[in-house]
């Protein structure tokens, strides 16, 4: 079985003696035998701050909820919020540790604000002179494979922040590797690397139970899906958020499911089915409303386009829906929150195709490739 990198916390403990201890965490932060990170550095080190990402450390918040520093209660450890007033570590809080240690599970999409909360950490660490932490995971998705565009830096937001594609093919620790040397940061950081990982592996091939990152994405399948359909969330939409199957369920009042099916099939999508239903979330987007939507069912995870399968379906339900709506800003004068999502404004702007935002994809993934194979820490 694989060993995560937490795992391997009995053979790093010179790392963190005598050492004041913070971590970012959330539940995903525990080790092969479901042990919280929290606890075994509560135990093991001198562990005195966590830091708590969107949906806490706890993982009792949803989407979206800015929460205040509070206490942990099981340990009575300072927990500081990185989702609300601050979004980096500030000169207080790093005041307060000598090491800073990460152990999150993040899912393979670009538009996930746990990586961004590891580059601003990595940032306050090399402005504060503090070493950095971080304990490996899976990419629940593969390690090898790429897809998408490459984010336009002047499109940059909490969930698209430097210029990689939507989906990046490396595990946390070398994301982490990646932002450090490419984009300026130059922190002191140590990654503890996984033990019997290959970089084909999804979730599914590792033999670990799946803890979900965050409220709404449950299983490994909905990480594949939450690539193709997260972009809907810039839209008047649903993506699921209140059913039980988030991201794998898109849907709305409006939609003709009936005429969606038939597009589709004309698509000729490879790795993915679909089916109709009808819906009604129980909060979010069309709360209380019978929806039509659409199934989305990945049948080849080898072959499954999740980011281009996810920009056909929005091309073709804008293009034959009146009613179809992008949502506007959050701030007047700012960009539309599907322009964030993408990383340009692709979507919106009717000079671009199916087909031409198919090439753009294409040459962006293979571009990335070539620069993220310099942080591979692991073989195929």
């Amino acid at each position: 079985m694989i060993r995560l990198g937490i795992d391997s916390i009995q053979s790093y403990q010179d790392v963190f003696k005598g050492k004041r201890v913070g971590l970012i965490t959330n539940p995903t932060g525990v080790n092969r035998n479901l042990l919280s990170t929290i606890d075994i550095l509560y135990e093991s080190t001198n562990l005195v701050a966590l830091f708590s990402p969107e949906h806490g450390v706890r993982g009792d918040l949803q989407a979206g909820v800015k929460a205040e520093d509070y206490v942990d209660d099981v340990t009575g450890v300072k927990v500081f919020s990185l989702y609300g007033k601050h979004k980096k570590p500030s000169k207080e809080m790093m005041d307060s540790i000598d090491i800073l240690a990460f152990d999150i599970q993040d899912v393979g999409a670009r538009f996930y604000t746990y990586l961004y909360t590891m580059a601003y950490a990595m940032e306050a660490c090399q402005e504060h002179h503090k070493p950095m932490v971080i304990f490996d995971r899976p990419n629940p998705v593969n390690a090898m494979d790429v897809e998408g565009n490459i984010l336009d830096i002047d499109y940059r937001s909490f969930v698209g922040y430097y210029p990689i594609p939507q989906r990046y093919g490396l595990t946390i620790g070398e994301l982490a590797l990646l932002f450090n040397q490419e984009f300026d940061i130059h922190a002191d950081i140590r990654v503890i690397k996984m033990e019997n990982y290959q970089r084909h592996m999804d979730y599914s091939d590792t033999g670990l139970p799946f803890v979900f990152p965050s409220p709404n994405i449950p299983t490994v399948e909905t990480c594949y899906a939450y690539l193709a359909t997260c972009i809907f969330e810039g839209t008047n939409m649903s993506e699921g958020r209140g059913t039980t199957k988030p991201f794998q369920i898109i849907g709305s009042p409006y939609l003709d499911h009936d005429w969606l099916l038939n597009a589709l099939e004309e698509q000729a999508l490879e790795g993915v089915s679909f089916r109709k239903l009808f819906f009604t979330p129980t909060f979010s987007k069309h709360q209380g409303q019978l929806c039509r939507g659409i199934e989305i069912f990945v049948t080849d995870k080898e072959t499954f386009q999740p980011v281009f399968t996810g920009f056909t379906l929005l091309k073709l339900i804008k293009d034959h829906h009146q009613a179809f709506e992008f949502l506007p800003p959050f701030k007047e004068g700012h960009h539309p929150f599907i322009d964030l999502l993408v990383g340009g404004p692709y979507l919106r702007d009717e000079t671009w195709t199916i087909e031409s935002l198919k090439k753009k994809m294409t040459d962006d993934a293979d571009a990335f490739k070539k620069m993220k194979r310099r942080y591979h820490l692991y073989d195929e």
